[in-house]
């Protein structure tokens, strides 16, 4: 058995639970042994088959002729990712294994007197990986709303609130500390001093850890906070891009 969530697996509640309980049910039904339960937690449908060390479990005791086939709950549970899918069926059919899910029964290879086959699962994962899309747009846009209106979107609150039923409320104890570091500001006491001074009081940052002036300057200065924002809205972009650059030389080694 192979079992999946991801964010979209979280959203819709189909989480790794349920799907192992409608693969047992499925496979006491119809009659097969389940030998292994493999397990990807909070990984995306989009993630490469290398960076999934369930599937590559799964597949790999496929490989070893241990198991007679793979059981996921559905095709897009296997991957989201239509390329993703294609590989990790191109490996249970080259070893002569079988491939099923809850939702459809038997997956058989392709024939080539037969190209609907392939073209009609193909296309159904190709509508999988939009809806999956669209959804995440959706959310996306729905935040980028609420946040334009001045509501909790997501993310961590910011020092002084915090969030209770997906609303921002004031922590009491946080903004009067907020208060106290700004009459310190206003008189005259530099954000060092400031930083020392609550470090000296036991005071914990959000995160309970010790304050620093980079910290301080944050939640005093609007421009700090802006470049603070800006810096991390970068760094995650360079994360992306990286993770790109990193599958796309994994793939081209796998060609050359």
């Amino acid at each position: 058995m192979y079992i999946r969530v991801s964010t979209a697996g979280q959203l819709d509640g189909y989480g790794l639970e349920a799907q192992e309980k409608d693969c047992r049910r499925w496979a006491k039904k119809h009659g097969h042994k389940l030998i292994k339960v493999c397990t990807d937690g909070a990984v995306s449908g989009k993630t490469t088959d290398d960076e999934r060390p369930g599937l590559t479990e799964a597949l790999g005791i496929i490989a070893a002729g241990d198991a007679d086939g793979i059981l996921a709950p559905t095709l897009d549970r296997l991957a989201r990712e239509l390329t993703v899918q294609e590989a990790a069926l191109s490996v249970i059919w080259a070893y002569g294994r079988r491939a099923f899910t809850v939702d459809h029964g038997e997956h058989v290879p392709d024939d080539e007197d037969d190209p609907m086959r392939k073209f009609v699962r193909q296309v159904m994962g190709a509508a999988a990986d939009l809806e999956r899309g669209l959804i995440a747009k959706r959310l996306r846009n729905g935040r980028k709303t609420k946040a334009a209106a001045g509501g909790y979107a997501y993310g961590a609150p910011a020092y002084g609130q915090r969030a209770e039923d997906k609303t921002l409320t004031v922590d009491s104890n946080e903004a009067a500390v907020l208060d106290q570091m700004r009459t310190w500001q206003a008189e005259g006491v530099s954000i060092r001093a400031i930083a020392d001074r609550l470090n000296t009081a036991g005071i914990p940052t959000k995160r309970g850890g010790r304050w620093h002036p980079t910290t301080v300057n944050r939640l005093l200065s609007p421009d700090a906070r802006a470049a603070a924002r800006q810096q991390s809205a970068q760094a995650r972009a360079a994360e992306r891009e990286q993770t790109k650059r990193q599958r796309a030389d994994r793939i081209l080694h796998r060609l050359t």
